[in-house]
């Protein structure tokens, strides 16, 4: 029980949108090492190649890879489930995991997750999801993207799935951020000045914040083993 209190939170972090693992790996790991010291990071390359141009390809070098697809408007989506049972199969494979990292399409992805688990339509073979860092994020069934059939019951109560939410002042994205946070009780919310991109945690001597907000939900809830989420908040005031 004691090593198992120990070890370090062991987090799936999940790309966004035809870009790689080793691109969101190059990413995170600016981060401070004060943060990345207290994380056990794996990163997962999505299951299907880009089938189009990638809008990083000026920045990063291929290969790239894709969750899932969609259609131009979002409305339908091939490979949902498929995609669903990648990750599961990792999980298990490289688990086990404590909560997920995800940015863009792997926030989209990311933040589905706990409702799904709840309702028994996804991730049913490992253990409950204890936590989420939503970077750029977004919801099915909010004002960009339709549910998918899996989905549209994942918000139809308010998750308890301890959340950390950073969304760019600039980002495209934030409509959409902005949008998932009323689905979380108590989401912590951190805003940073730029667009649709992974900020350096400390890059600034403003940004220090990031530092204690992004350790508050992976650490203190996963060493403290609180019955609720309700708890650990009244003991972080």
């Amino acid at each position: 029980m004691e090593s198992q209190i120990q070890r370090k939170p062991r987090i799936l972090c999940l790309h966004g949108f035809r870009t790689s693992a080793e691109i969101l790996k190059r990413q995170v790991l600016r981060w401070p090492a004060a943060v990345l010291d207290k994380l056990d990071l794996v990163f997962l390359d999505a299951p299907y190649p880009a089938q189009g141009k990638s809008g990083v390809e000026r920045f990063f070098d291929p290969p790239y890879y894709e969750w899932f697809q969609a259609t131009e408007d979002f409305t339908e989506y091939t490979n949902f489930e498929e995609c669903l049972a990648f990750i599961e199969d990792n999980m298990i494979k490289s688990g086990p995991f404590d909560g997920f990292l995800g940015f863009s399409q792997g926030a989209l992805l990311a933040a589905a997750l706990p409702g799904m688990q709840r309702d028994g339509l996804a991730l049913t073979r490992v253990p409950r999801i204890k936590f989420l860092i939503i970077i750029s994020g977004a919801k099915f069934g909010g004002p960009k993207f339709a549910h998918h059939k899996l989905t549209s019951n994942a918000y139809s109560s308010p998750l308890e799935c301890p959340s950390l939410h950073i969304t760019g002042e600039t980002d495209f994205m934030k409509q959409e951020s902005t949008s998932l946070l009323e689905y979380f009780v108590d989401p912590f919310v951190i805003n940073h000045p730029k667009g649709h991109t992974i900020p350096e945690l400390g890059a600034c001597k403003e940004n220090f914040f990031f530092l204690p907000e992004l350790l508050l939900i992976v650490l203190t809830f996963f060493h403290f083993k609180f019955s609720n989420y309700s708890q650990m908040r009244k003991v972080l005031r």
